[in-house]
């Protein structure tokens, strides 16, 4: 239980991380800074959910595209976990995560995504040793 809250928090920062570098992508509610970060852990989680559960279903499906494109699809399928996750929190809750636009905003997120979340790991990593 404590490494999904340890992934979740290090997936948090990550994409804390990403709404300082990328524009068109932030955190909307929350009106103290508790509040902020804890719309960024729950965002976190249900990005975690989103990635556990629809993520290996659309990759099986678009497989044939993700070859011909020699895996580069799979950066348009992370963007679409992404929006996916955007669109279940600010949508539904009115608080969440906000990408105003998919094909800028949540692809570049998506690799700053990537790249920010694999440096974190590699820091846990080194942490626990």
């Amino acid at each position: 239980m404590s490494s999904f809250l340890l992934r979740a928090a290090l997936t948090g920062v990550a994409m804390w991380l990403v709404t300082l570098n990328v524009p068109g992508i932030q955190f909307v509610g929350g009106d103290t800074d508790v509040q902020r970060v804890g719309i960024v852990f729950v965002v976190a989680v249900i990005f975690g959910l989103v990635n556990a559960i629809i993520k290996p279903i659309v990759s099986l499906l678009s497989l044939p595209l993700t070859i011909i494109t020699l895996g580069l699809f799979h950066i348009v399928i992370n963007a679409w976990m992404l929006w996916l996750t955007a669109s279940i929190t600010e949508h539904t809750t009115h608080w969440g995560l906000y990408i105003d636009h998919f094909w800028f905003t949540a692809i570049w997120a998506a690799i700053l995504l990537s790249v920010f979340s694999w440096a974190l790991g590699l820091i846990q990593r080194a942490w626990e040793r």
